[in-house]
């Protein structure tokens, strides 16, 4: 070791980020339940010290994930569709996005298995309102009724959730990449009004 380096210890060398990001990957490879303290300090290669130096508890770093989750799906979703003006276009692209992120479907799919839990109801309430408010306020600046738009929002969010529980939770339907990619062009002409 070079006497001029200081020596990198594990409460400076990994941030509570590192903790919520290693949480979130454990979650999308088997669930809540699959966040373990002495594993994921393992995995990032340091002791369980390192944990203890940033949370508290595991419902600590549970907490702080979802947090961590909430706040990245709001960014790399709905932050990437802020630029489109056209409710149609920006409605498409938000299908298109979403249908597209493997992780982030197995995420929500671990966490719709786990909504009993204290930490995790509250965290899927507030994303799955923001998301059909989202929706539905796309639809009406795409000229439905309030109603329509709001009925029209339900019934796409209603296909993405069960999508994931039929093809995450139940294995059918497995789809070929060229069936998938049908599925989203034909919900995507369904239920995106196209103006005229």
């Amino acid at each position: 070791m070079n006497p001029a380096m200081p020596a990198v210890t594990e409460k400076n060398r990994l941030t509570s980020s590192n903790w919520q990001q290693a949480a979130l990957d454990a979650l999308s490879e088997g669930g809540l339940q699959n966040i373990a303290i002495e594993v994921l300090a393992k995995r990032l290669g340091v002791t369980k010290g390192s944990f203890y130096w940033h949370f508290e508890s595991r419902d600590g770093l549970i907490q702080a994930a979802l947090e961590l989750w909430e706040s990245q799906e709001q960014e790399q979703v709905f932050g990437q569709l802020d630029a489109l003006s056209d409710p149609q276009a920006r409605m498409t692209a938000l299908v298109s996005l979403v249908a597209n992120e493997l992780k982030a479907h197995k995420i929500y799919s671990e966490l719709l298995k786990a909504i009993d839990h204290p930490l995790v109801k509250p965290v899927l309430e507030r994303v799955s309102q923001r998301r059909i408010d989202y929706l539905t306020a796309s639809f009406r600046q795409a000229g439905l009724p309030r109603k329509s738009a709001h009925s029209r929002a339900l019934l796409i969010y209603a296909a993405y959730v069960g999508f994931l529980q039929l093809n995450l939770q139940l294995g059918v339907p497995k789809l070929s990449h060229a069936d998938f990619e049908h599925y989203v062009a034909h919900l995507t002409e369904t239920l995106i009004p196209v103006s005229g």
